[in-house]
């Protein structure tokens, strides 16, 4: 090697350490500015949310910035740099001028501030690109073109059209549009969230998640394609994308459930499934439970106890389909500990980890539920009791066992793992605050030229007023807004559109129709010929497609009926949790288990037989779910019961079928 060359890469090295470096302290400058906001409130809203803008992209431009450079493509770098710098220039631009922009010129600019504002939509719409492909790309840029050219569009789509003088104030320089209610929100409920996570995860937290998930394996049969559902769902709550999730925790899953004997195809299915029913679970709800908070006006604790049923409801068939799955396979469903973790946790370092990550959560249900505080109070008190117990439990561990390494280089550990903390949450919120600007951008363009009062009138008219047909239409129009979007955008766009309609003509109430539309916008995970999810893992699994996808839907087979139950039992979703919720709740569960049984359990008897019974429970277990009466719930799963015992007694001779035998 002669020394141009070893000085070229030692120079490019240093150049990847500089940027390394720069990512981790502006990221920390972000999180200051945003914890800085949540314990002060020292600026107006509006120009907190245009302070925030420019502080994320800052960390994002330098991260990817980085990324390129490592990867060596010059010419990604060359573009995003640029646009990123137009993004950060706009928000120190209008946070500097904000009074005189936001108070003293709403409905008129100067003419730097318009070409700014074109400048700001390009970038918007090549960073949404980059970030979210062309699917996003055409979904955002169409909605702009249907703006401006919306009185060309026919029938009932059509409107006068709003110029380009027009445009450029609603998306930039009154601004709303992209630094509208979306993007405030995201700065100031969301954001903290993902510090939390971003905590949680330089902490162990996940880690631990996993430990436990192994060791349940030598009691539960299913127990590695348990162990996938549990870390996919727990993990893809918080980072608000099933597609996502299911690249990042699937990287491990599915090699893993493929080694114990798995069929590619199933284990491909099972993590696509974990990861978009993940996107429902509380407290999170892939973001979306903060912004379904702030659409209907009440307190984010509501949203989250009103999701606590459906969720159980989801969780429990879906574990109960992949342990079906996973014994129809002949696999060991055993995992060795030692390719994830060099040794194992005594039961005293157990019960410390549990205490240290406990105490946060119910400083968090504390503030929240108790006390009543705001949500970016209880945000901001959890985060300190994260960082407090974080780092000194580790460092009173090493006192208490008198450790050779010490408190010193404990704390100077744990203090680098707060560092990281602060790094991966911007990292984690960085794709979507850039995605939710754009999508705030959509609807700021769908309220101006009155488009979901146009799709209302399109759905009652196709629907003929039938409510049945008005919800299929409404989740077949839900599932096709979700195609590639990350959670909390797709939910977005069918608050906005659809759940109006449902409410105002159909009398659902407001948080059963907001539900509804939202848990049938996550369908796009698994639901062809799209299903990203199921894309992604087919990927991973090497396995083909579409029979990952008829796989998925069978696990996941009570999610495309959930939505219709909601609406015909809407005590599932109640806000005051009680006796009527569970029972409610209980019977529709009996129904999923009786679709899950139906569909995926491994019957020993002949095809034709086999069929007829897969159809039958099926039909059965969907009249339960949705049937508002309680007669027709019990009669259905009567005939569940009297089928699922027959056929132990016959054929199994009563096996216990979850649990494996003492001494197996």
């Amino acid at each position: 090697m002669n020394s141009e060359t070893k000085s070229k890469r030692t120079l490019a090295s240093r150049i990847l350490r500089v940027l390394d470096v720069s990512v981790t302290l502006s990221s920390l400058v972000f999180w200051a500015i945003v914890l800085y906001w949540a314990r002060t409130q020292g600026w107006a809203r509006v120009k907190y949310g245009v302070i925030f803008i420019g502080a994320i992209l800052t960390v994002y431009a330098l991260d990817q910035a980085r990324q390129a450079y490592d990867e060596g493509d010059r010419i990604d770098a060359a573009v995003l740099l640029p646009a990123s710098i137009v993004l950060i220039t706009a928000s120190i631009y209008f946070a500097l001028n904000f009074e005189r922009v936001y108070v003293h010129q709403q409905g008129y600019a100067f003419e730097h501030e318009y070409m700014l504002a074109r400048l700001i939509i390009v970038s918007i719409l090549y960073l949404t690109w980059r970030e979210f492909g062309n699917l996003f790309l055409g979904l955002v840029g169409g909605v702009i073109l249907y703006g401006v050219y919306g009185n060309m569009a026919p029938g009932i789509l059509n409107h006068g059209g709003m110029t380009e003088l027009t445009l450029l104030q609603s998306l930039v320089t009154d601004l709303y549009g992209f630094y509208g209610s979306l993007t405030q929100l995201t700065a100031a409920w969301i954001a903290p969230f993902l510090l939390y996570a971003g905590l949680l995860f330089a902490y162990g937290a996940f880690d631990l998640i996993l430990r436990i998930a192994i060791e349940s394996a030598n009691y539960i049969r299913s127990g590695v394609a348990q162990t996938a559902v549990l870390s996919s769902t727990v993990i893809g709550s918080i980072n608000g994308s099933y597609t996502a999730n299911a690249a990042m925790t699937g990287s491990f899953t599915i090699p893993t459930m493929k080694d114990s004997g798995m069929a590619p195809h199933r284990a491909a299915a099972i993590e696509a499934v974990a990861s978009t029913s993940g996107q429902v679970l509380p407290p999170v709800m892939g973001a979306s439970a903060f912004v379904m908070a702030s659409y209907l006006g009440i307190s984010y604790l509501n949203i989250v106890v009103a999701g606590i049923v459906p969720a159980a409801i989801l969780v429990a068939s879906i574990a109960i389909a992949v342990h079906y799955v996973a014994i129809s396979d002949t696999s060991s469903q055993e995992m060795d500990f030692g390719e994830f973790f060099d040794e194992e946790l005594s039961s005293k370092q157990k019960t410390i980890e549990a205490i240290r990550f406990g105490i946060p959560f119910f400083v968090l249900i504390y503030f929240l539920g108790v006390a009543q505080y705001t949500v970016m109070t209880s945000a901001l008190w959890t985060i300190v009791a994260m960082v407090l117990t974080g780092v000194f439990f580790p460092v009173i561990q090493r006192v208490m066992d008198e450790s050779e390494t010490g408190p010193v280089s404990e704390f100077v550990a744990q203090f680098w793992n707060t560092v990281h903390g602060f790094r991966r949450g911007a990292l984690i919120l960085a794709p979507i605050a850039i995605i939710l600007a754009a999508v705030n951008g959509v609807v700021d363009i769908f309220s101006v030229t009155g488009v979901p009062n146009k799709i209302a009138l399109l759905l009652i008219d196709l629907s003929g007023g039938v409510l049945l047909f008005a919800v299929l239409l409404a989740m077949l129009v839900s599932i096709l807004m979700g195609v590639g979007m990350p959670t909390v955008a797709a939910y977005v766009i069918v608050a906005i559109l659809i759940a109006p309609t449902l409410i105002s003509d159909f009398n659902i109430p407001e948080i059963t129709a907001h539900y509804t539309v939202f848990y049938a916008a996550i369908l796009a995970g698994i639901t062809p010929p799209v299903a990203t999810a199921a894309v992604v893992t087919a990927g991973i699994a090497e396995a083909n497609f579409w029979r990952v996808c008829g796989a998925a839907m069978k696990i996941a087979a009570p999610l495309f009926i959930l939505p219709i139950a909601f609406v015909y039992n809407p005590g599932i979703i109640s806000t005051s949790f009680g006796l009527t919720t569970v029972i409610a709740g209980s019977l529709v569960l009996l129904g999923a288990l009786t679709i899950i049984y139906g569909l995926n359990y491994p019957f020993r008897m002949r095809v034709s037989r086999r069929i007829s019974l897969r159809v039958a429970l099926t039909a059965i277990g969907t009249i339960v779910m949705i049937s508002p009466s309680r007669y027709v719930k019990f009669a259905g799963i009567g005939v569940f019961v009297g089928v699922f015992v027959i056929e132990k007694v016959m054929i199994r001779d009563m096996n216990v079928p979850f649990f494996k035998e003492v001494g197996q």
